[in-house]
């Protein structure tokens, strides 16, 4: 299951790509959006930045008028904003709920050398009201030139969802016309899977559902940022954090052709520019609408006005991460989450069960693949858990080998939990016991033991920053217990407080080399950071 490159290798390359994280001031993700079931927005032209200093004329989604405070979540996310008949790329994420009725109201802000413009919402039969039911265009309904229409469909499938437009889809969306749909399960009154039992003492297993509350179950103080309990109704499909990830890519040549002609007098429903969509040569890769570094920003920076959502995910060892992935544009995304594979609940909102194994309680296994990477195709979504363990690495995380003496006690999966009687609040929390008292090094630089499976390499020569805690260990108080002689990292170096975030940094990254670049300038695009933090560790995603 686990990333087979060097673990070492990693590590470093995870402290040096750190250093960027001075601009990110450790931004969390989330998945934040707009609930419905009504939602009224625009489509409109703008700017959007990219690190290489370039301002790219763009089309997209927004609101005709801004919601409500009370409708932007997660709540505890501060800062969430859609002004009123101004684009964004990608557009607002739809929130609602399964078996709503929503309803979407589109105006046509675009220039009317763009013509006609509409939204697609795969998965789900749109219709148009009668009152607004816009003009016939080839895939669905339009919205002409200044004029609007509206769509009304059943949130019949749960999951992570996309909308697009359906007209010159080789243009419109290319120029920004996409955004996320989500639809939350309809779960009983409890907030839990209709099929989930809670473990039982003699099963020495912890709890893996618990309902969506201001804090984390027994952990006062961590906010708890989740829009639903489960991705779906389903007991495995219950998740601790959940993060957006929106893959796209731009052909900058094919905005400057639009640009160039936006302000052509037309009355033509097709529009009247002539835009050559080929060869395609793209040289933008985004996720949710920004490039590295800017991905590490936070959410609703007033610096990216258009591009509201970030790509910085964190958890704590142990925890069931749900990652909401969408393909967006012409191109397929092979984004690899570096740590562990993930475990595919859906793909396009539709479950993945087996057919002919079920559980005791008559609840289908899940029969979704573990994936090395998370291929996106144009079109496709895909709802996935990641879960960081530390299973397998041969040696402690916790440094108990240095004499931070902690208990643990596997539980029936091998893991220090609930189900062994674990607190919450304990620092090794989901230690994998099996490599408890481990040494690190065998050829040790600082006071820990010898015999142990990994040499780290001089200490003066390790890359350090903001997220980089400073030790190879986790836990409070890590990189006090990893010095000595030399110290871990070298004295005077530490960027952070070594009681504070103290955590591992792992490079999730596009496996298309080209896609890790910004206008072929390496590092940028389609790359982020992705945080293992410890249970001490409160991840705050307010911002």
């Amino acid at each position: 299951m686990r990333d087979t490159k060097n673990l070492i290798g990693r590590f470093l390359r995870g402290a040096a790509v750190a250093l960027a994280s001075t601009l990110a001031l450790s931004a969390q993700a989330a998945a934040p959006g707009i609930t419905g079931p009504s939602f009224d927005l625009t489509a409109a032209p703008g700017y959007i930045t990219q690190p290489d200093g370039s301002s790219v004329y763009t089309w997209g989604y927004g609101c005709f008028t801004a919601p409500a405070a009370g409708r932007f979540v997660p709540a505890t996310v501060a800062g969430g904003t859609c002004p009123a008949g101004a684009m964004q790329l990608p557009g607002p994420t739809l929130i609602v709920t399964q078996n709503q009725t929503v309803t979407v109201t589109l105006h046509n802000n675009l220039p009317p050398a763009a013509g006609n413009t509409s939204i697609l919402f795969p998965g789900f039969s749109a219709t148009t009201t009668v009152g607004d039911p816009g003009v016939a265009g080839v895939l669905t309904r339009e919205a002409a030139i200044g004029g609007t229409v509206t769509y009304t469909f059943l949130a019949t499938t749960p999951g992570t969802h996309t909308y697009y437009s359906g007209t010159q889809g080789d243009l419109q969306v290319e120029m920004g016309l996409y955004g996320a749909l989500i639809v939350l399960p309809a779960l009983p009154a409890n907030g839990l899977p209709t099929l989930y039992v809670a473990p039982t003492a003699a099963q020495h297993l912890p709890a893996t559902c618990h309902a969506v509350a201001a804090s984390l179950p027994g952990l006062p103080g961590h906010g708890d940022f989740r829009l639903a309990a489960a991705a779906f109704d389903h007991p495995s499909a219950c998740y601790d954090r959940e993060y957006l990830f929106m893959f796209s890519e731009m052909d900058p040549g094919i905005h400057r052709q639009a640009e160039e002609q936006k302000a052509i007098a037309c009355t033509q429903s097709s529009g009247c520019m002539v835009v050559a969509t080929e060869p395609y040569v793209p040289a933008y890769f985004m996720i949710n609408g920004r490039s590295m570094p800017d991905l590490m920003e936070p959410n609703y920076a007033r610096h990216f006005a258009h591009q509201p959502y970030n790509g910085n995910p964190h958890m704590h060892p142990g925890e069931l991460v749900l990652l909401r992935i969408v393909g967006t544009g012409r191109w397929q995304h092979p984004f690899h989450e570096h740590g562990n594979h993930v475990r595919v609940l859906a793909r396009d909102g539709n479950l993945l069960l087996s057919q002919t194994d079920p559980l005791p309680n008559q609840v289908r296994k899940l029969a979704g693949p573990l994936l090395f990477t998370t291929t996106t195709t144009p079109g496709q979504t895909i709802d996935g858990i990641f879960q960081w363990t530390g299973k397998g690495l041969n040696w402690d995380v916790y440094a108990h080998a240095t004499g931070f003496t902690q208990p643990c006690v596997a539980d029936a999966n091998g893991y220090y939990t609930t189900g062994s009687g674990a607190p919450l609040s304990a620092p090794n929390y989901y230690e994998w016991c099996a490599d408890h008292g481990k040494p690190l090094e065998s050829k040790p630089f600082g006071q820990v033991g010898s015999g142990g499976p990994v040499t780290l390499p001089d200490a003066n020569i390790l890359a350090n920053g903001p997220w980089y805690g400073g030790s190879p260990y986790l836990g409070p108080e890590a990189t006090m217990r990893a010095v000595g002689s030399t110290p871990i990292p070298p004295s005077g170096t530490v960027a952070n407080d070594p009681t504070a975030e103290a955590g591992y940094a792992f490079m999730w990254h596009s496996h298309n080399e080209r896609e890790i670049t910004t206008n072929n300038a390496f590092p940028g695009g389609m790359l982020m950071m992705m945080l293992v933090d410890p249970w001490v560790f409160v991840i705050d995603e307010t911002n």
